[in-house]
C-alpha cells in the first residue's frame, strides 16, 4: 500500500500538484488498495491490482483496478468497514464498476483548486 501512495504522490508533486489535494488522493489510494488486499483476493491468494492517475485540466483523475472477486460481506474483516463511506467523503466523484474479468474498478476524482479540498 505505501508503495502505490508514494507512487501515486511522486507522479503528483512532479506534475506540480498542491497540497490540497495530495493528502485527499492519498487517502484514497491508501483506502483502495487496502480493499483490494483485505477483499478482492481472500484466503491468501494472490492477483493485481492496477493504479493509474492523471492531472486532467483542473482535476485529478484517480483509477484503482482489480481482477478479483468483488467486494462482498466479511465478517472477518479487520477493518471498520468506513472505507468507501470515507473515500466518497474526501473525492469530488467517486465511482465504482465491476470489470469484465469480475473484478471491481474505482474511479475518483478530485479538483485542483485548494478550496475544494476536504482534508487540509
Amino acid at each position: 500500500m505505501p508503495l502505490a501512495r508514494h507512487s501515486v504522490r511522486d507522479y503528483l508533486l512532479a506534475a506540480e500538484t498542491a497540497d490540497p489535494p495530495l493528502s485527499d488522493v492519498g487517502l484514497v489510494v491508501s483506502e483502495a488498495v487496502s480493499n483490494v488486499v483485505l477483499h478482492a483476493y481472500p484466503e491468501g491468494t494472490g492477483g493485481e491490482v492496477r493504479v493509474r492517475v492523471a492531472v486532467d485540466g483542473a482535476e485529478v483523475a484517480l483509477v484503482i483496478a482489480d481482477d478479483g472477486g468483488g467486494l462482498r460481506p466479511r465478517p472477518d474483516s479487520p477493518g471498520l468497514g468506513m472505507g468507501l463511506p470515507l473515500m466518497a467523503a474526501v473525492a469530488q466523484r467517486l465511482e465504482t464498476r465491476r470489470t469484465a474479468s469480475g473484478g471491481n474498478e474505482l474511479r475518483a476524482w478530485f479538483s485542483l483548486a485548494p478550496e475544494d479540498a476536504t482534508l487540509s
